[in-house]
């Protein structure tokens, strides 16, 4: 294994360990926001259990659109990714910690866990974010690279869902003294790598005049948006509807949720290599026609069989868009700005996390989960229908280097 492969392994491996953490939280969280004080009584955050979870996963995403940005840009202006992940890692693990130590304090209201759910994912974007556009960094394929990044994606969330479910039946905190405990070893693993960020440092005036300059990036932006929309909509909305429709315990809704995962994961290198031999514009506009309709064959299955098959179809369709959507983000980046590009897509996905928790959990307590599966599944098919002409646009140019500028790496 030459450095580059080697580096290719551990910086997935740090991706894995953040996304792992992140969802530990997930299957149990209706019972992790009323250990850290959620009540209707004393917060107007937490009417419901599904506001009150809401707004937990609403926090730490707010911090990442709010946040992941300068995070790319500080590592273009300076030239190192190295030392800021590792800050950043062990900053997300100090959050982490103090929320744990909430229900020993006793005088926090919601508000306060709110505020420090923000600190932690203000900090965790920037360890994720970072590790992402190392692998940018790497060469050697595009697709391979975030296809690298796209199975460790898939299997923090495909484990760490079904693990973070079973923790939650040891402890409601025990989900958070894991993520702490994974951050910081996140903090010791990156340094083993070799720091390949240019050197050339710009301005950030001239970063963003030069990411601005590249208005074909908000394809891959846009399809970022939806894919993460529609898991912000499964790790809010779908596990609660899988609990309520099917009476399912936290482990179960985690394994439930680890049939989406699972292929998710496995599948997404070679997803990502296939596109760097046939294209991108087929895996991203095919796939995600076929991903919307498979999310609403979910939201009609009548028993839990059916709907853990439809979540096996999903999962593949998944791994076939996630990875080459990620590559687009690279072939379009100029080398020099890939931490602001990636900023950039890693944005669009928060907000499209944003948009699942906020959009889901808003239609499905107005008007049911029957409308709210509809509408996720419905934008994701209208996503791809709408940015068609655009990628037969875009597969047809060339950039000033005489390649193609998204169909091939």
């Amino acid at each position: 294994m030459d450095s580059r492969d080697r580096d290719r392994v551990v910086l997935a491996a740090v991706v894995f360990a953040v996304l792992f953490s992140q969802l530990l939280l997930y299957p149990g969280i209706a019972t992790l926001v009323s250990a850290l004080g959620a009540e209707a009584t004393t917060s107007p955050f937490a009417e419901t259990a599904l506001d009150a979870s809401m707004w937990f996963l609403v926090a730490e995403f707010a911090a990442y659109v709010a946040f992941v940005g300068v995070w790319g840009a500080v590592s273009d202006v300076t030239g190192k990714r190295t030392p800021l992940i590792v800050a950043g890692a062990v900053a997300g693990a100090t959050g982490y910690g103090l929320l744990a130590l909430v229900p020993t304090i006793g005088s926090i209201p919601f508000e306060g866990v709110l505020l420090l759910r923000v600190f932690q994912g203000a900090m965790t974007i920037g360890a994720l974010s970072l590790t992402m556009t190392m692998l940018m960094d790497l060469g050697g394929g595009n697709g391979r690279n975030m296809g690298a990044a796209g199975i460790a994606i898939g299997l923090g969330a495909a484990l760490g869902a079904p693990v973070g479910g079973q923790l939650t039946e040891i402890h409601p905190l025990a989900p958070l003294v894991a993520a702490t405990t994974l951050l910081l070893c996140v903090g010791a693993l990156v340094t083993a790598v070799t720091d390949r960020a240019p050197t050339r440092r710009r301005s950030a005036g001239a970063l963003l005049e030069g990411v601005r300059r590249q208005p074909t990036l908000s394809i891959p932006y846009a399809f970022g948006f939806v894919d993460r929309m529609t898991a912000g909509f499964f790790a809010l909305v779908g596990t609660l509807y899988f609990q309520e429709t099917f009476g399912l315990d936290a482990g179960t809704t985690g394994l439930l949720l680890a049939c989406f995962f699972a292929p998710f994961a496995l599948l997404q290198y070679p997803m990502g290599a296939l596109s760097d031999r046939i294209g991108r514009t087929i895996p991203i506009v095919v796939g995600s026609i076929c991903y919307g309709f498979g999310i609403l064959a979910v939201g009609s299955a009548p028993t839990v069989v059916l709907a853990a098959v439809a979540m096996i179809a999903i999962g593949v369709l998944g791994a076939l868009v996630s990875p080459t959507t990620m590559a687009l983000v690279t072939d379009i980046a100029d080398e020099s700005e890939r931490g602001l590009a990636m900023a950039g897509f890693n944005l669009a996905g928060s907000l499209g996390f944003l948009g699942g928790f906020l959009i889901g959990g808003t239609v499905a307590g107005s008007y049911g989960y029957d409308l709210a599966f509809l509408v996720v599944g419905g934008l994701e098919v209208a996503i791809a229908v709408v940015a068609t002409p655009a990628f037969l646009r875009l597969s047809l140019g060339s950039s000033s280097e005489g390649r193609k500028r998204d169909v091939r790496p």
